[in-house]
């Protein structure tokens, strides 16, 4: 069991590892992905907290959340046949029965798909509740491309939130590099949440006149930008703003508090108090029910 990178994947995931060699077929390969659920939703920071050094943290975080490996497709079944050139419908087919084989497994999944684009357009509109970025669509008559991602899509649920500028970071080049976006929380406070880096190099001196004069505490009041990264050892430096700007971005997915990529900015928001730029435009009500629809409960 490896990710792509080649990495021994059973040292963060012990728990997966014990509940695949329970299964009573003892050669497959499947092709799927990692997920942790928590509270109602799919919880990605509970699965990046996996990636840590001491065993005994890794083993106290098996137990209190367990990971689900979800399978997409069937590589190579359980009489030990590559499936490799057979077209995703016919693979797909195989992987259900394939499944029919198992016991029910909270911790082995099939994953959902269907052929019906009215049903994949409702996964997209009810999908948030749940932590759901959006579908994959997939050929079906597309061999299995090892590495590649042809006759694959993935369709991301596109939506836009108001968010403070608590602060910034320049470039390189001393220009403005990217804006910092906050929330408020339920407490008031201002929380960091993410970043928005989208402006072209003409766009970017006009941020200065606009952030420049706005330079000052308080800043992030909540949650702040600016610690070392637990994937790198460099600080980045950030000024803090006074919270007077507010501005609008789209964005894929928010989840853990945060963006989970970077923002694209849309326009500036005059017309907004700062105070009005709350989770709640941005945080879905978690339902166990929507992962029941998803085949995901527990």
């Amino acid at each position: 069991m490896q990710s792509k990178a080649g990495q021994p994947l059973g040292r963060y995931f012990p728990e997966l590892v014990e509940a695949l060699r329970k299964l009573p077929v003892e050669e497959f390969v499947l092709d799927g992905e990692i997920i942790i659920l928590e509270g109602g939703r799919l919880a990605f920071d509970s699965l990046l907290q996996r990636i840590h050094p001491a065993e005994s943290r890794i083993r106290k975080l098996a137990k209190e959340t367990p990971s689900t490996f979800l399978a997409f497709d069937l590589l190579v079944d359980e009489k030990g046949e590559s499936l490799l050139k057979l077209s995703l419908a016919e693979r797909r087919a195989a992987l259900e029965k394939f499944f029919k084989l198992l016991p029910k497994s909270r911790q082995v999944r099939l994953s959902p798909a269907s052929r019906e684009r009215s049903e994949a357009e409702a996964w997209m509109r009810r999908g948030a509740t749940a932590g759901l970025e959006g579908v994959i669509a997939k050929d079906l008559q597309m061999e299995y491309a090892t590495g590649e991602r042809t006759g694959m899509q993935k369709i991301k649920r596109i939506r836009t939130a108001d968010c403070v500028v608590g602060g910034f970071r320049y470039g390189k080049s001393g220009e403005i590099g990217s804006l910092l976006l906050g929330l408020y929380n339920r407490a008031g406070k201002l929380d960091h949440v993410g970043f928005s880096s989208s402006f072209t190099a003409k766009a970017r001196p006009k941020l200065k006149k606009i952030l420049e004069p706005l330079m000052g505490t308080p800043g992030f009041t909540g949650k702040a930008p600016g610690g070392i990264s637990r994937w790198s050892p460099v600080e980045r430096e950030w000024h803090a703003l006074k919270p007077k700007l507010v501005c609008e971005v789209q964005y894929d997915h928010f989840s853990g508090d945060r963006f989970r990529h970077g923002t694209k900015f849309l326009r500036w928001r005059p017309d907004k108090a700062p105070e009005q730029c709350t989770f709640e435009q941005v945080a879905p009500v978690r339902s166990r029910g929507m992962l029941a629809e998803f085949g995901l409960a527990a």
